[in-house]
């Protein structure tokens, strides 16, 4: 199962394009799998995309019905996800494979390269951003459980050292 995609051609925009996303069976396992949910039951977007600047502007809404996994219990914890975004894309070539990585935090990295957006990899992704890093049922505490106590390299000699009978 692979991840689903909705190309959209940047000459293709014109003044601006809309779509709703709505994520079938399969692709819902996929997005499953990737995201390492328990479940996902409903996943939607509303995405507008239109010129902006130097670039576009990508903004939307992204629902989704899921389920994650209490970090407590490990039980699955119902989540509703409800959030709307915007992204400024810029354009910009791949960076090049020379053997060494720079970064350059000031510089603007391209969102986007060969004239393409993947609406739905943007879609996915405010979702993953939406994820509770750390969830946890209500009510479900986490107790720590006693430090054993300190064992020491020769405890293991004294089981083997007889046991003084008495006669000696």
């Amino acid at each position: 199962m692979s991840l689903p995609v909705d190309i959209v051609r940047l000459n293709q925009i014109g003044p601006g394009v809309s779509r709703r996303l709505e994520a079938d069976a399969p692709a819902r396992e996929a997005i499953r799998r990737e995201l390492s949910l328990g479940a996902v039951r409903e996943l939607a977007a509303d995405i507008s995309m239109v010129p902006y600047g130097e670039g576009w502007r990508l903004s939307g809404r992204v629902e989704a019905d899921i389920d994650q996994t209490c970090g407590i219990t490990l039980e699955p914890l119902p989540t509703r996800i409800d959030e709307r975004f915007a992204i400024d894309l810029i354009e910009g070539a791949p960076p090049e494979a020379d053997g060494e990585l720079d970064v350059d935090v000031e510089a603007d990295v391209p969102d986007y390269v060969e004239g393409h957006v993947d609406l739905w990899a943007y879609a996915i992704e405010q979702l993953a951003l939406a994820l509770d890093p750390f969830p946890r049922k209500p009510g479900a505490e986490f107790v720590q459980p006693e430090e054993p106590a300190e064992v020491s390299p020769f405890s293991v000699l004294t089981r083997l050292k007889p046991k003084d009978d008495g006669q000696g």
